[in-house]
């Protein structure tokens, strides 16, 4: 997607931050019927109609409704707490057609943000049991534990939402690198999928049908990631210190933030941690819009303090390979025994340690116990499954429209003959059991 690199032309940008988004698609039109452009603007052009669809999906409440959600979420909240933590900034929204419209997840961002509404926020059980979990393992890793092993059987299933047609679909599919060993695929919706090489960034089962329900189901081996663990592998690192526009840029503003906060250091692990330190410590972590709808994450990040998992990580790899350190992705699911959902982190090389992992909103989440927050640089817990190691890259075999998440892959993509289409998918962890050793 180096077409987002093209800004959209001033007019355009203009009616959309006033909220005349149809307006905005008029200006579009015009400008693809003028001969001038050139073939990377009108890429631009034909994606921000699907940009601005996107855009509008993530905000669907008015007012009215949003403050009616609120109440039934948050404890004794109250209209006029909803319009003070509005003028306040802490509630997003965006202005369409004159009248406010409020983002989907407006609410867990409101406990992101402030503490006192976290603690009055109805809690899922079993997230709250994870976290306990997660909690007791990382007090025992931090005093010196041996590292662990986990089978696991995980389960994902996904339904097509949008009429009859032949559909192909790509659902993630676990890859063999670092933490994660022993990949056996168990069951599928049907026999005939496709399951792409190991060596492919994003990992999928690939299928094709007139069915709207597909499944898979596959097992693997995850480790802890502690004190390195061995992963000292040596490659060709220049892929990894280099610009992937648009989201991974070395814009003025990320070199001299890369600057300011590495300093006079010349040690690259050093230098890596001082990163991690700053973005653990000054960002917040946030639900985002769909990732297809910004134009350059990193800079976002830098410059709002605030997003999720993926966002964090993006800024450290961005910030590290400034700063002249190999960096890059690793996500699929935070996946432990209660459940499994979509998770983002990265990778960072420096010798004579090799690869090491850091993740960021973990990190950041864990910031009232440093001891919990420093675990994160270098270290990384056992409930994972590992389905990416490159961002926004091509599955195997490639899509032909624009996906729902073109820069990763978590819960599927689908589309048919003549359309993008939408999945409604579902992750279940089967069974998750520690593996005794010696």
């Amino acid at each position: 997607m180096h077409f987002m690199m093209c800004s959209l032309p001033q007019d355009i940008q203009r009616e959309e931050g006033l909220g005349n988004f149809r307006k905005a698609l008029k200006l579009i039109e015009r400008w693809l019927k003028d001969e001038r452009i050139s073939s990377i603007q009108k890429e631009r052009l034909l994606y921000e109609k699907e940009r601005i669809n996107r855009l509008l999906e993530t905000y669907p409440f008015s007012e009215k409704q949003a403050i009616v959600k609120a109440k039934e979420i948050i404890q004794d909240f109250s209209t006029e707490e909803f319009h003070s933590l509005l003028e306040e900034g802490y509630i997003d929204y965006i202005v369409v057609e004159g009248e406010k419209k409020f983002e989907k997840r407006f609410i867990p961002n409101i406990g992101f943000a402030l503490n006192e509404y976290r603690e009055r926020i109805k809690k899922d059980p079993d997230s709250e049991k994870a976290r306990s979990s997660l909690n007791d393992r990382l007090v025992e890793l931090t005093s010196g534990a041996k590292p662990k092993k986990y089978r696991v059987h995980a389960r994902i299933e996904a339904k097509i939402e949008d009429g009859a047609g032949f559909f192909r679909v790509w659902l993630p599919f676990p890859k063999e690198e670092f933490q994660i060993s022993d990949v056996k695929f168990l069951r599928a919706s049907q026999k005939d999928c496709f399951i792409s090489p190991n060596s492919s960034e994003q990992r999928i089962v690939y299928f094709e049908g007139k069915e709207k329900e597909y499944f898979v189901e596959f097992e693997y081996t995850v480790r802890e990631w502690v004190h390195n663990s061995g992963y000292n592998i040596d490659s060709n690192l220049d892929q990894y210190l280099c610009e992937e526009p648009p989201h991974i840029v070395f814009t003025p503003y990320i070199r001299k933030l890369t600057d300011t906060v590495t300093g006079e250091e010349k040690d690259p692990y050093l230098r890596a941690r001082k990163i991690y330190d700053w973005i653990t410590k000054h960002v917040r972590y946030s639900y985002v819009r769909p990732y297809a709808t910004y134009e350059n994450i990193a800079q976002y990040v830098a410059e709002n303090l605030k997003g999720d998992c993926g966002f964090q990580a993006i800024l450290f790899i961005t910030m590290c390979r400034i700063a002249g350190i190999a960096a890059r992705w690793q996500s699929g699911w935070y996946a432990n025994p209660y459940f499994a959902s979509p998770h983002d982190w990265a990778l960072f090389y420096v010798q004579p340690y090799g690869w090491l992992p850091a993740d960021l909103s973990f990190g950041g989440a864990r910031r009232d116990n440093e001891q919990f927050r420093q675990f994160y640089f270098g270290n990384l817990d056992g409930f994972r499954m590992v389905a990416n190691s490159g961002f926004a890259r091509d599955f195997v075999p490639k899509t032909n429209f624009y996906r729902d998440d073109p820069t990763d892959n978590q819960v599927g993509e689908a589309e048919a003959e003549d359309r993008k289409v939408r999945l409604k998918s579902k992750i279940q962890i089967v069974k998750f059991e520690e593996i005794q050793e010696g």
